[in-house]
């Protein structure tokens, strides 16, 4: 009985060692992505690493997109000094005018891209459907991709642990 119990930690030890490099393996990186905002700035994921950041492709003509802004201000705006980062990735057919005159009106506080040739949203796994958001985490892995609008309660439980 005593030459069982190192044998049964060793696999315990085993089986949770796995269950980690799944759950590691089982989430893909963000993609390689530079993005140029409305007033002319380049930002990539890369300088955002060790921050949550909130990817959200949307567009001006989405009644889902104009519907989760507020909120989605409202969040940013909660997180920013605790390590939380948005990027609003306009969608290529989106006029640029359009997204320009939504940013002002509505104060958008954080960075907007243009995807003027769709390249970001093939890069993230060929986004058709607005909003799509990628919840990435510290460590540049997708945590979370959501179709539609976000269940902010949901997103809020995740950076208040994440960013705790």
């Amino acid at each position: 009985m005593k030459a069982a119990k190192p044998l049964l930690i060793a696999v315990a030890a085993l089986a949770l060692l796995g269950a980690l490099a799944y759950a590691l393996m089982d989430r893909p990186r963000a993609p390689v992505s530079t993005f140029t905002t409305l007033d002319g700035r380049t930002i990539t994921l890369e300088q955002m690493q060790g921050k949550m950041v909130l990817v959200n492709f949307w567009a001006t003509s989405c009644p889902g997109c104009v519907k989760e802004m507020p909120h989605l201000i409202e969040t940013y705006n909660h997180y920013r000094d605790k390590g939380f980062e948005v990027v609003a990735v306009a969608m290529s057919y989106d006029p640029p005018n359009y997204v320009a005159n939504f940013v002002q009106t509505r104060q958008l506080p954080f960075p907007v891209a243009l995807d003027v040739d769709g390249s970001h949203a093939r890069a993230f796994g060929d986004v058709q459907l607005t909003p799509t958001s990628f919840l990435i985490g510290k460590d540049g892995h997708i945590l979370e991709q959501t179709l539609g609008e976000i269940d902010f309660d949901k997103l809020q439980a995740q950076l208040d642990k994440a960013l705790s």
